[in-house]
C-alpha cells in the first residue's frame, strides 16, 4: 500500500510574488491601451475594420463583462480618426413625384450650409415676390396691357355701332349681353311705329338686323380670343416679374453649387416651382383650398426646404456610432406623421434618420442579443448589408397593417462596416441556422476568458489596475493590494496557472476596494482593503449558503463528519446562485443485494438526475462490470441515491464517490466519514478533473471548522485538479497547521485506500480490498445459481437454466 500525502500548502494556493513589481504604487504605471491576451481576437479586429470588401462585417464574441465592447471601441476611434470624412446627406421634395422624395450627397459641411441657404431663399421669396408685384413698374405694364385689350374691345363694338346706326339700327347693350333694334333718329322704335312699316321696310331691317348679328358673334368670338391673349401676356408679365425678382437668388445658389450636378437640377425644378405657385406668395390665404384654409395658418412652403438628414462637422472624423435600443426604425429611419384635423399626414421633412445613417461612411457597433430580440431588426440590417442601400420603409405599409399615406424615400448608398457584439452561443447559432449570417459576417473576434498567469501579464494586470484607477479617479494600489487582485484573478479562472479576462468583476473589486481604503481614510489602496472588498462581495451575497449549512450543523440535513459508515461517503456539491457559487457536502450512500446485474440510479428513476450525471452512473456501473465481473454475470442489485436532495441533480463530478460507496456496500468496508470526495470517473477507473475544485473544498471545510477541526478531516480531489488550487487563506492556514488535508488520488483504488485504510491490491491478494469485492460478487453468483437450480427442481426439472 503506497502511503497517499496530504498536498503541501504551497500547492494549495500560488500566491504572487510581489518582489518582481518594481514599483511602489500604480500611479507610477502607465495606462493600459491594449486587452491583456487578446492578441488572436485582436489581429481578427484588425483584419475585419481594414477589410473593406463587401460581407465582411465583424462578429465580435466572448463572455459578457470581459471588456471586448470598450478595446473594439478604442480601436475604431483610433482608426475613425485617420479615415475620410463622411458626406452629408439631404431629403428635398420631389416635383414630378411627391411621394418619393430625393436624397443628395454633400461632401461633410455642406449640407448645413445648403439647408441654411434654402431657408434663406424661401425667407427672400416670401419678401421680394409680393413686393414685385406691388411694384410701379409691374402695375404700369399692366395698365398697359389692359389699355391695350380694352381699346381693342371698346373699337370692335364701336364699329359694329358704327355700321348698325348707318342702316337705321341701334345697337343695345343689355345685362344678358348685346342686342339690335330698328331706330328713328336717335331714338329707338317702339313696336307700335315698328309695326306701321311697310313690309319692305320690316324685311329690309330684319335682314340688317341678321347681317349684324354675325358681325357681332365674330367680334365677340374675338374679344374671346383678344382676353385669352390677354391672360397669357400677363401671366408671362408675373413669370418675368417673378424671375426677376428671384432669378439672381438661385442664380447665385447655383453658382456656389455648381459641382453638385443633383442639386443644380434641384434648384432648377425649385425656379420653375416658384413660377409656377407665384399666387401662393402673391395672396397665400387665397392659394390654399379645402380644409387648409381653415386652419388659418399661412403655408409655409416646405416643400422649397430641406431635410438635413445626417449633417457631419466639416473636421469630423469617420463616425463610430453605438445603437443600444436597435429596432427596426432606430436602426433604417422612419418616417413620422403629424395630425392634421383628424387626419394624419406626413412630408419629407418628416423623415427621420436610423443608426445605419448616422453611421454611414464609418462603423456601427451593437449588441446582438439587444439585435435579434426586437421584432424585424435581423432582417432589415441583413436586407441593407445586402443591397447595399438603406431603404427607409413603413412596417405598418410593409404588412398591411394600416392605410395612412407614407412616402417611399429614395435608398441611400450604404458603406458602413457593422461590428456585432455577443456571446459565442449566439455566433454559433446563427453560423448554424441562417445561411445569410456567414456571407455577411466573415470575420469572427474572439476573446478569450482567461490568459496564462506569466510574470508579464502579472505587470500588465498592474497596468490595467493602474488604468482603472486613474479613469475612475481612485487612489493608487500599493503592491501588495495588486498582487491580491491578481491571485483573485486567478480564483475567478478556476486556475492558478491562469488569469480571468473578466473587466467588469476586476473594475468592481478595483471601485470597493478604493471605497474601504477610503472608509479607513488611506490615501493608497493596500492588500486588506482588496480583502476586505472580497470579502463583502461573498457576504452581500451568501445568505442561502449560511442558511444550508445552519441546516447541516444543527442536524435537520444529515452530514457525518467523523466516525465511519459502510455505504456512505460524503460528496460535493456546487450551487451557482447568479454570480456566486458555494459548495456543501451531500451524503451520498449505496446499498447491495443480490440481483441479475441492475444498477438503480435513485435520482434518474424519479427524474431528479440530469444527463450527465446519469452517464456518471453508467460509466461506474462499466468499470465495475468490467472489473468484477469479466468472466462470470454481475450477481447483484444496487441502488445510489443522494440523500435529502429534492432537486436537480447534474453533473458526474460525484461519480468518485458514488463508486466508492457502492463498493464500501459490497467489501463491507467502512468509509471514513471525515473525508469528502470529489470527482469524475472513467471506465478504467481513473479520476478525471472537475470544476468548482476550490468552492467544493472549502464547502466541507467550513462544516468542519464550524464543529471543530480534528486533524482527521480533508477532502480528495483529482490530480488533475491540483494546478487549479487557490484555496483561502483560512483552509491554507489550517492545512499548514495539519488540522485540515487536501489529498489529490489518480485512480479509484487511491481513493479507496484513503477512505477505507484498506489497500485496494488486486482480488487474488489477500485481504485487499478487491478481494473482499469479488468474494462477495463470487457468493452473490453461487447463490443466484443456487436459487436459479432451486426453480429448476420446483418446475418439474423442465428447464434448467444456469447463467455460469
Amino acid at each position: 500500500m503506497t502511503q497517499i500525502l496530504p498536498l503541501s500548502p504551497d500547492r494549495l494556493y500560488r500566491a504572487c510574488d510581489i518582489d518582481r513589481f518594481t514599483f511602489t504604487t500604480t500611479a507610477e504605471l502607465d495606462d493600459l491601451t491594449e486587452g491583456i491576451g487578446q492578441m488572436r481576437a485582436m489581429d481578427a479586429a484588425h483584419f475585419g475594420i481594414g477589410m473593406r470588401h463587401a460581407g465582411y462585417n465583424l462578429y465580435v464574441m466572448g463572455p459578457p463583462g470581459s471588456g471586448k465592447r470598450t478595446l473594439i471601441r478604442q480601436l475604431l476611434d483610433q482608426r475613425a480618426g485617420k479615415e475620410a470624412k463622411p458626406a452629408d446627406w439631404c431629403y428635398v421634395h420631389n416635383f414630378s413625384q411627391p411621394h418619393k422624395p430625393r436624397a443628395i450627397q454633400l461632401p461633410a459641411g455642406m449640407g448645413t450650409r445648403f439647408h441654411a441657404d434654402m431657408q434663406q431663399l424661401v425667407a427672400e421669396l416670401q419678401a421680394t415676390i409680393p413686393a414685385v408685384f406691388e411694384g410701379e413698374e409691374y402695375r404700369r405694364r399692366l395698365s398697359q396691357i389692359d389699355e391695350e385689350y380694352g381699346e381693342r374691345q371698346t373699337q370692335a363694338f364701336v364699329e359694329v355701332g358704327d355700321e348698325a346706326n348707318k342702316q337705321g339700327i341701334t345697337l343695345l347693350r343689355t345685362p344678358n349681353g348685346f342686342s339690335f333694334a330698328p331706330a328713328k333718329g336717335d331714338e329707338v322704335m317702339s313696336p307700335d311705329e315698328y309695326e306701321k312699316l311697310p313690309p319692305e321696310e320690316k324685311t329690309r331691317v330684319e335682314q340688317a338686323i341678321a347681317s349684324l348679328q354675325e358681325q357681332l358673334e365674330k367680334v365677340i368670338r374675338q374679344v374671346h380670343l383678344w382676353r385669352r391673349e390677354r391672360i397669357e401676356r400677363v401671366h408671362k408679365l408675373n413669370e418675368e416679374a417673378v424671375l426677376f425678382a428671384v432669378g439672381h437668388l438661385i442664380d447665385d445658389l447655383r453658382s456656389n453649387y455648381a459641382d453638385y450636378p443633383a442639386v443644380c437640377s434641384y434648384l432648377n425644378e425649385v425656379q420653375q416651382n416658384v413660377i409656377e405657385s407665384m399666387d401662393e406668395f402673391r395672396h397665400p390665404k387665397e392659394a390654399m383650398s379645402g380644409l387648409a384654409a381653415l386652419t388659418s395658418e399661412l403655408p409655409n412652403f416646405s416643400r422649397f426646404r430641406v431635410n438635413l438628414l445626417v449633417a457631419r462637422e466639416a473636421a469630423e472624423a469617420a463616425p463610430v456610432i453605438y445603437e443600444d435600443h436597435p429596432t427596426y426604425q432606430n436602426l433604417l429611419g422612419r418616417v413620422e406623421h403629424v395630425s392634421q384635423l383628424g387626419a394624419l399626414v406626413t412630408n419629407f421633412l418628416l423623415i427621420k434618420p436610423g443608426a445605419l445613417h448616422q453611421a454611414n461612411g464609418g462603423y456601427l457597433l451593437l449588441d446582438a442579443f439587444k439585435l435579434l430580440s426586437q421584432p424585424f431588426s435581423w432582417e432589415g440590417l441583413k436586407r441593407a448589408l445586402s443591397t447595399h442601400e438603406i431603404r427607409i420603409e413603413s412596417l405598418g405599409q410593409m404588412y398591411s397593417l394600416v392605410s395612412t399615406v407614407s412616402l417611399e424615400p429614395e435608398p441611400i448608398p450604404l458603406d458602413a462596416k457593422v461590428i456585432l457584439i455577443g456571446n459565442r452561443l449566439l455566433y454559433y447559432l446563427l453560423a448554424q441556422y441562417d445561411p445569410e449570417f456567414g456571407e455577411l459576417f466573415k470575420v469572427a473576434a474572439d476573446f478569450e476568458d482567461e490568459v496564462v498567469r506569466s510574470a508579464d501579464n502579472d505587470l500588465l494586470y498592474a497596468r490595467l489596475i493602474a488604468t482603472l484607477a486613474r479613469r475612475d479617479t481612485l487612489r493608487p494600489f500599493d503592491r501588495g493590494a495588486v498582487a491580491r487582485v491578481i491571485e483573485h484573478s486567478a480564483r475567478r479562472a478556476e486556475d492558478a496557472e491562469k488569469l480571468s479576462t473578466h473587466m467588469e468583476s476586476l473594475a468592481d473589486l478595483v471601485r470597493e476596494a478604493d471605497y474601504w481604503a477610503g472608509q479607513d481614510q488611506r490615501e493608497v489602496v493596500e492588500c486588506a482593503d482588496v480583502e476586505r472588498a472580497i470579502g463583502a462581495q461573498i457576504k452581500r451575497s451568501d445568505r442561502l449558503r449560511e442558511r444550508s449549512h445552519e441546516a447541516i450543523l444543527r442536524g435537520i440535513l444529515h452530514i457525518d463528519t467523523e466516525g465511519e459508515r459502510v455505504g456512505q461517503v460524503n460528496g460535493l456539491s456546487v450551487f451557482q446562485l447568479g454570480d456566486f457559487s458555494f459548495a456543501q457536502p451531500s451524503r451520498i450512500t449505496a446499498n447491495t443485494r443480490l440481483g441479475e446485474g441492475e444498477l438503480i440510479d435513485i435520482q434518474r428513476e424519479v427524474k431528479l438526475g440530469g444527463a450527465i450525471h446519469s452517464k456518471g452512473v453508467l460509466i461506474l456501473s462499466s468499470f465495475l462490470a468490467s472489473r468484477y465481473a469479466a468472466e462470470q454475470p454481475l450477481s447483484l442489485a444496487a441502488s445510489l441515491v443522494f440523500e435529502q436532495t429534492y432537486g436537480q441533480v447534474e453533473g458526474d463530478s460525484a461519480s468518485v464517490a458514488e463508486l466508492c460507496a457502492l463498493l464500501s456496500s459490497l467489501a463491507n468496508a467502512p468509509i471514513r466519514q471525515s473525508l469528502a470526495v470529489t470527482g469524475s470517473v472513467d471506465q478504467f477507473g481513473r479520476v478525471q478533473a472537475i470544476g468548482a475544485v476550490n468552492e467544493k473544498i472549502e464547502g466541507y471545510f467550513d462544516i468542519c471548522k464550524q464543529r471543530g477541526l480534528t486533524g482527521q478531516q480533508g477532502v480528495l480531489i483529482p490530480a488533475s485538479n491540483v494546478s487549479h488550487l487557490m484555496l483561502r487563506r483560512d483552509v491554507v492556514e489550517a492545512a499548514a497547521a495539519g488540522r485540515f488535508h487536501v489529498y489529490a488520488v489518480e485512480t479509484v483504488d487511491d481513493a479507496l485506500e484513503l477512505l477505507t485504510g484498506i489497500p485496494a491490491g488486486a482480488a487474488d491478494t489477500e485481504g485487499s480490498f478487491d478481494q473482499r469485492v469479488a468474494q462477495r460478487l463470487k457468493h452473490l453468483a453461487e447463490l443466484r445459481r443456487a436459487y436459479a437450480k432451486k426453480a429448476g427442481r420446483g418446475s418439474g426439472g423442465s428447464h434448467v437454466h444456469d447463467d455460469a
